[in-house]
């Protein structure tokens, strides 16, 4: 048994536990294994303990992977996305977590081929410079643009709390943002992407259906 089976075992016991503590089914949560810069060697380890859902912060990081692996394996892409790279994630992922402009849905749905892509909406709720997400106050209006767009399918929202905060008011702030935009689409959007290695087990108890965890999972990651 490598440490890789080691941690992701027991990140998923602590999953369960989160859920069973939250009176939710251990199945309503997916964990997104966050590989990036960790090699293909890696993600097999994960692989074969168990892991099904891989999350990639780089377009080309993530292409390179894709080509090497195959079988029952669910690609998720997590990183801020340049338009330009829209093509190499386009139709090639299960979900794209971090979209936060109209031009950037557009193209993800341009590049997606015969199935809508589906993406969640990035809201940044602390309000920091140096990352992306529309605010709380505009998600509304984008999440509305996003839902018109042809060849993509909203699906929720996400966010990245900062980790010198309570991250249980900002959870608790996305699920009732999601919830006020779901009933103002009429539509469901059942996808909370929030939490990772060092909070997700709060992110399971104000609602999360996936956690982005790398670190408790595969170690630190190698230089970039």
């Amino acid at each position: 048994m490598t440490a890789i089976a080691d941690n992701w075992r027991a990140i998923r016991a602590r999953v369960d536990a989160a859920c069973e503590r939250a009176g939710r089914s251990p199945d309503d949560v997916t964990i997104v294994a966050v590989s990036k810069f960790h090699p293909i060697s890696a993600i097999r380890e994960a692989i074969a303990a168990g892991a099904r859902d891989f999350g990639e912060n780089y377009a080309q990081e993530l292409a390179a992977k894709q080509h090497e692996l195959d079988g029952d394996t669910r690609w998720h892409f997590i990183g801020r996305l340049q338009r330009n790279k829209a093509k190499l994630v386009a139709g090639k992922v299960a979900l794209v977590h971090a979209v936060d402009s109209i031009e950037l849905a557009a193209e993800l749905g341009k590049r997606a081929g015969d199935h809508p892509q589906a993406v969640l909406l990035a809201v940044n709720l602390a309000n920091e410079a140096t990352k992306g997400g529309v605010t709380a106050e505009t998600a509304a209006a984008l999440a509305n643009a996003i839902a018109a767009e042809s060849n993509v399918a909203l699906a929720g929202l996400m966010t990245m709390p900062p980790p010198e905060l309570d991250p249980r008011p900002l959870f608790d702030q996305l699920r009732d943002l999601r919830d006020r935009i779901a009933d103002a689409l009429g539509a469901a959007l059942p996808v909370l992407s929030m939490g990772m290695s060092g909070d997700f087990e709060t992110a399971i108890a104000c609602g999360a259906t996936h956690v982005r965890i790398g670190t408790a999972i595969f170690g630190e990651r190698p230089p970039g």
